[in-house]
C-alpha cells in the first residue's frame, strides 16, 4: 500500500507570491514545495508590465537577494506617463529621465526570475488542487484533479483570485468591480503601427471620458498592450463572440463611435485575438480568523481592482514577509502566522481602499480631470 505524499510546506500557485515566498524560504534555508496546474512556467501569457515599487515590490526582491539581477531586466523609458482626453488631445506627458522609483518590467520577465532562482524540483507543475480540508493540530489534505492527495504542516494559498485554499479561512468570494477590459495588442509597433507608437509615447497611457477609456502600454518588445475599459453590467462581455474577432472590434467601436480616429483605430488595427478580462474585487478589509496551519498570499488574500497598481506589489511583499516570519520564529508556525497576517491585513485594507479610489477616479464622467488632478496634487506634495 503506498503512503500519502507529504510536504512540511506546500505553496499552492506559482505565480509572484508563491515565487517570492519560495525563494525568500530558500534564501533562508527552508525548504518548501509549490504547486501549480500550469503544464511549465511558459505554458501560457503572464500578462503585460508591471511598476516595481521601492517600498514594496522591490524590498521583496531585495529579501529575495534578486534585486540587483531585476534591476537588469527593467524596462527603461517605461516610467513615461501620457494621459489624453477622448479627442486624443495630449493633457499630461512625462518623460522617464531615469530619476524614478517605480522601474517598469515584465510580468513574465519577473516570474522566469523567481522560478530561476529556486533549485530544480521546487515547483511540481501539471498539478491541479481541487480542495483541502483539516486533519487536526495545523495539519492538512489536499487533494488534486487527478485524484491524488498529499499531507501538509502549512498550506499557503497562493492560488489567486478563485482560490480553492480561501475557504478553509473565510467565506468571501470575489465580486464583479463594475468594470469590463477587453486586451488588446499591436506588435512591432514602430514598424507596423508607427501612428498608434507615437500616440501612446514611451510607458504608460490613459485616454479617457466618459467613463470609459484605454490604458495601455508600451511593451520592451516593441509591441503595444492596450486595454478597452468601461463600466459594464456583469454580463456584457458575455454577449460578445470571442471566436469571432470583427465582431468584438464592431461592438467595441460601438462603444466609441464618437472618441477621436488614432484611438478608434487601436481597435481596428489590433493584431490577433481579443482578451476579456472581467475586474473583480474581494470586500475591502477582507481578513479571517486565525484558522492553524493555513494562510492566503497575493490576491487569494486581498483580491482588488488594479487602479492603484499595487497588486503585484503586494503579492511580492507578502511572499517575502512571511518568510521572513517563518525564518524568525522557526519552528513555531502559528507565531509566524500571527506575525504575518497582523501586518497582512492592515497594508492590503489600505491599498484596497486606495484602489477602490483609483477605480473611481479613472471611471468619472469628468474623465481625465480627476487623474489629472491627482497627479497635480502629487506634484504639489514635491514641491
Amino acid at each position: 500500500m503506498t503512503s500519502t505524499p507529504h510536504h512540511p510546506i506546500a505553496v499552492i500557485g506559482a505565480g509572484l507570491s508563491g515565487l517570492m515566498l519560495a525563494r525568500v524560504l530558500h534564501v533562508n534555508g527552508i525548504d518548501s514545495t509549490v504547486f501549480d496546474l500550469d503544464a511549465s512556467a511558459q505554458a501560457r501569457p503572464q500578462g503585460g508590465m508591471l511598476d516595481i515599487h521601492a517600498e514594496t515590490g522591490q524590498a521583496a526582491l531585495r529579501a529575495a537577494q534578486l534585486h540587483e539581477e531585476f534591476l537588469t531586466k527593467v524596462h527603461h523609458g517605461g516610467e513615461a506617463l501620457r494621459i489624453l482626453d477622448r479627442r486624443a488631445r495630449v493633457l499630461r506627458d512625462e518623460a522617464d529621465d531615469g530619476s524614478g522609483d517605480r522601474p517598469e518590467i515584465d510580468r513574465g520577465d519577473l516570474r522566469n526570475l523567481l522560478f530561476g532562482s529556486l533549485p530544480d524540483g521546487t515547483v511540481r507543475w501539471n498539478t491541479k488542487v481541487t480542495a483541502a480540508r483539516p486533519l487536526g493540530d495545523g495539519r492538512h489534505e489536499v487533494m488534486l484533479a487527478d485524484g491524488g492527495t498529499f499531507t501538509t504542516d502549512l498550506l499557503i494559498g497562493a492560488d489567486g483570485a478563485w482560490s480553492r485554499i480561501r475557504p478553509l479561512l473565510s467565506d468571501a468570494v470575489p465580486a464583479y468591480a463594475g468594470i469590463s477590459f477587453v486586451e488588446l495588442d499591436l506588435l512591432d509597433a514602430e514598424t507596423r503601427h508607427p501612428a498608434a507608437a507615437q500616440l501612446l509615447g514611451g510607458g504608460m497611457f490613459f485616454a479617457l471620458g466618459d467613463d470609459k477609456g484605454f490604458l495601455g502600454h508600451r511593451e520592451p518588445d516593441g509591441s503595444l498592450h492596450v486595454y478597452t475599459a468601461l463600466r459594464a453590467p456583469e454580463d456584457w462581455v458575455a454577449t460578445l463572440d470571442f471566436t469571432n474577432v470583427p465582431a468584438v472590434k464592431s461592438a467595441l467601436l460601438k462603444q466609441f463611435s464618437d472618441w477621436a480616429p488614432e484611438l478608434q483605430r487601436l481597435i481596428t488595427d489590433a493584431d490577433g485575438a481579443p482578451v476579456p478580462r472581467l475586474i473583480h474585487a474581494l470586500p475591502l478589509g477582507h481578513r479571517w480568523a486565525r484558522v492553524p496551519g493555513v494562510t492566503l498570499l497575493g490576491d487569494a488574500a486581498h483580491l482588488m481592482s488594479p487602479f492603484a497598481g499595487e497588486g503585484a506589489n503586494l503579492a511580492l511583499i507578502d511572499g517575502a514577509d512571511l518568510g521572513r516570519c517563518l525564518a524568525e520564529h522557526s519552528g513555531n508556525i502559528e507565531a509566524a502566522l500571527s506575525a504575518y497576517e497582523a501586518t497582512l491585513f492592515l497594508r492590503s485594507e489600505e491599498t484596497a481602499r486606495e484602489s477602490a479610489e483609483g477605480l473611481e477616479i479613472i471611471f468619472n464622467e469628468r474623465a481625465p480631470q480627476p487623474l489629472l488632478d491627482m497627479f497635480a496634487s502629487f506634484d504639489a506634495q514635491m514641491a
